[in-house]
Formats: structure tokens, sequence, C-alpha cells
């Protein structure tokens, strides 16, 4: 009972983060199941099972406040279901002790993306307004799912960002549309993993749980992204699954590190992690600094303000 309470946090967590950024649910909900011992193929199965239903939610919740765009929706999700469904089925067929480092590391990396990404360079949209080519979405699409399943996460950070910077689609759009989308990639990815796998590995209690507790958060996250700091909250997720990966990929038996190497990694994780913060409140609190001044100078002179910051121009758009 304590460990499906625990997933079930979990999922709530995951999915506040997943609603509000785009990304992290799949990341952060596969890294919990792989450090409790859950087989790699087992892990990414369980979790898009839930998603199938977070997704859902999400996507109704995401529409019901206007941040859906049916057109990208459609351009993206269909190539990232085939994706979705040829990652799963890769990810079946490895063995398990192949399988659990190869998604350890896909995960690391997209913890970092994730982290250097958001700390770094926050959010730009100095292009809104410009079309989204199918020729862009469908080859991403496609690359996004195949992550997605054989990392048990990924539609979001690979997607999410890419769409981010081309700066054509209003950020809470973005999420909306790549949340909303991930339902076709999550439905793809459980045929193939109920293909390769079969439902006797599936804790379907352990779906049932995540299920739940992403179900709750859905609607809130939806209206968390009108608000909530994408930078600093990029920056907190990101940290949380490189230092858990690094451990998982550290503990493996392809390094099987020393208790000394492991623990200088943590150290050296735990310091840049903190900095990657502590910058990301610092550049949040100087947008929102400047956001005033521009007002203040519109206000003035007539003239509408132009935000230079990631931070001011997502929140410009996410007021609109």
């Amino acid at each position: 009972m304590r460990k499906l309470l625990l997933l079930a946090l979990v999922g709530l967590g995951a999915q506040l983060v997943d609603g509000s950024l785009g990304m992290a649910y799949g990341v952060t909900s596969t890294t919990l199941l792989l450090a409790i011992g859950t087989n790699a193929a087992a892990a990414s199965a369980t979790v898009h099972l839930a998603e199938i239903g977070t997704t859902l939610v999400s996507g109704a919740s995401h529409w019901r406040f206007g941040n859906v765009d049916w057109g990208v929706v459609l351009k993206i999700g269909v190539p990232g279901a085939v994706g979705a469904f040829a990652g799963a089925t890769f990810l079946s067929s490895l063995d398990t002790e192949v399988a659990a480092p190869v998604m350890a590391i896909i995960l690391l990396v997209l913890g970092l993306y994730v982290l250097s990404r958001f700390t770094l360079f926050g959010i730009r949209k100095d292009r809104l307004g410009h079309p989204l080519r199918k020729r862009f979405l469908a080859p991403l699409g496609i690359f996004a799912g195949f992550i997605d399943a054989t990392g048990g996460g990924g539609w979001g950070p690979v997607g999410t960002p890419a769409i981010l910077a081309s700066g054509r689609m209003q950020p809470r759009k973005v999420v909306g549309s790549i949340d909303t989308s991930e339902f076709l990639v999550s439905v793809a990815a459980s045929i193939g993993f109920f293909i390769g796998l079969g439902s006797e590995v599936i804790n379907f209690g352990w779906v049932a749980a995540l299920l739940l507790g992403g179900v709750i958060a859905a609607p809130i996250a939806a209206w968390l992204v009108r608000h909530i700091p994408p930078r600093v909250l990029g920056s907190l997720v990101g940290g949380v699954i490189v230092l858990t990966n690094t451990r998982s990929l550290l503990k493996s038996d392809w390094i099987d590190a020393s208790d000394g190497v492991r623990y200088a990694f943590y150290a050296v994780i735990y310091l840049v992690w903190a900095a990657a913060i502590a910058w990301s409140f610092k550049r949040y609190f100087a947008d929102k600094a400047q956001e005033s001044v521009d007002a203040v100078t519109a206000a003035e002179d007539g003239s509408v303000p132009v935000s230079p910051s990631p931070e001011g121009s997502s929140k410009a758009a996410a007021s609109a």
C-alpha cells in the first residue's frame, strides 16, 4: 500500500510538471520505477499505459483552457505514434541487463538537455505566428516517439523544446499541443509493448496508482502553465532526472563504480544543480523587473513593450 501511495504521489507530481512544462511525466515516472527495481521494458510499458489516461485528461484540460493547436497535434502525433510503436518493439526485444543501462543513458541525456535548456536559455518566442511545417513536425514526431518508448519518456523533452526553439507558437500552446498529441504516442507504445512483452510483466496496480495521481494533477497543470516560471521548474526537474539516472548508470554492471567515485559524481551534480537553480531564479526575477520597466515605459510613451527576455515573452504569451 505504501508503494502504491508513493507511485500515486509521483504520478501527481510528474503530471504537474508535464502539464506545465510539456515534458517529464515519462522520464520522472520511469526513473522511479527503475530505481525500485523494475526492468526497463516493463517500466516503460507501465508508464505508457498510465499515460493513456493522463494524456487524455491533460489534453481535454488544455483544450478547455485554449492551449491546443489541433493541426500541430495531428502533424506530430501520428508520426509520433509510428515512432513509439517501433521503439516499444525494439525495447521489448532487448535483454533486460542491456536495456536498463541503455534506458539510463537515454534518460540521463534527456535530463541534461532539460536542465541546460531551461537554465541557460529559458524560452524564446521571437517568431510567433510563422506556420510550423509538416516536413519539420513529421520527422520530429517519429524521432521523439521512438525515444519516448525506448527511454520510458522523451516525447516532451524532445518535442517541446524543438517547437519552442522555432519560436512559432505561444509557449502555452506548445505545451498543450505536445501533451494532447502524446495520447496517440502512448496508445501506440502500449500496443507495441503488449505485442512484445505480453500483459504478465505489467503491474496494473502500479499503472492505476500512476494514473490516479496524473488524472488529479492534469487540470491543475493546465491552469498552472499560464502562471508557473518554466525556467525554474525546468532546472529543478532536470536536476532530479540527471542525479537519479547517473546513480543508476554508475551502479549498473556496465560501470559498477566504487563508492568513492559515485560520491564524487554526486557531489559535482549537486553543486551544478544548486548553481543552475540559483541562476534560474536570478534570471526569472531579473526578467520580472525588466517587464515592470517595459510596462512603465509603454505607459509613458503609449507604445507596446517587447520583452527582450525569454521569461518575459513566455509570461506575455500566457496572459494573452
